[in-house]
């Protein structure tokens, strides 16, 4: 196994995550980043938050906003909390499962990357150099990640912390037939994926889409050079081509509630798809969580 493949789980753990979107207090408003009113100053000491959770929600003491009022807290990671050691009992993996961080994800949304592109905002230089429009569409995959919000990185925490084993789209890009050692597979927001990964996970017969909009976009997966390129989908290379598979249980649009009010998995060919987007509400909702673990 590549050696760069066995650091990327190990720093997931470990680091805090980047939170790009805001909540209230009870998390059915969602507050974007040009709202901010004031930003503190980050700190190295860290704290647990009063935030209601089945965790221990740790963050940086002055790592916060101030918006509409709210104190919403911008780097967070979880640990158990000894408190529900009786709830955790009942909500950890059972089964031999795998959960695929999305790390082809993480380096789309990286800038500049793809999304600069889609801004039409890549002809221009970054960091002293000059980005032409192809150059957004070949990004460099980095050893290491802050997961955030597009790349589930809440989500991920949770369920590391309850035993489930994390791999990553590399894992299964290099090694397919992974898949089928394990009894489930739960995706997350694995918006771009190589085709081998495609053909791969849909052949699988238990797998729990946890987040829309996974299976969006196919990528080629350079494994000498560690990059990825955009190959389809996402309006590309034509406006009219959305789903870069045809996938026939696209759930893109779904992607947009981040509420979960109305929360509810679908049954498709090979698994259950969440008709929501479910990262701030995983690290709070027992009923989700044993629901995971029964699939």
């Amino acid at each position: 196994m590549n050696s760069k493949l066995i650091l990327i789980p190990i720093v997931i753990v470990i680091v805090g995550i980047g939170v790009y979107f805001g909540f209230t207090s009870n998390e059915n408003t969602e507050i974007q980043k040009n709202d901010e009113i004031s930003k503190s100053e980050n700190s190295q000491k860290l704290i647990q938050t009063n935030v209601k959770s089945l965790f221990k929600m740790m963050a940086y003491e002055n790592d916060f906003e101030i918006i509409e009022g709210k104190k919403i807290w911008r780097d967070v990671f979880y640990e158990l909390d000894p408190l529900n050691n009786a709830v955790y009992d009942d909500l950890k993996n059972n089964k031999k499962s795998a959960v695929v961080f999305p790390i082809f994800t993480a380096a789309a949304y990286s800038e500049p990357g793809f999304y600069t592109f889609y801004r039409g905002e890549c002809d221009q230089e970054f960091h002293g150099v000059l980005f032409r429009e192809d150059d957004c569409l070949t990004i460099k995959v980095n050893e290491k990640y802050t997961p955030s919000f597009t790349s589930s990185g809440e989500g991920l925490q949770i369920l590391n912390l309850l035993d489930y084993e994390i791999i990553t789209d590399i894992s299964i890009h290099q090694n397919p037939e992974i898949l089928f050692s394990y009894e489930k597979i739960i995706l997350l927001h694995n918006e771009y994926v190589t085709s081998v990964e495609f053909d791969a996970i849909t052949s699988h017969p238990n797998v729990i889409y946890l987040y829309p909009n996974a299976l969006y976009a196919e990528v080629n997966f350079d494994e000498e050079l560690w990059e990825i390129s955009l190959v389809r989908g996402h309006n590309y290379p034509e406006i009219t081509i959305r789903n870069g598979f045809d996938w026939k249980f696209d759930n893109s649009l779904e992607e947009y509630d981040v509420t979960c009010e109305d929360m509810k998995f679908s049954k498709i060919d090979n698994g259950w798809m969440l008709n929501c987007y479910p990262e701030n509400i995983l690290h709070k909702s027992k009923e989700l969580l044993k629901q995971i673990k029964e699939f």
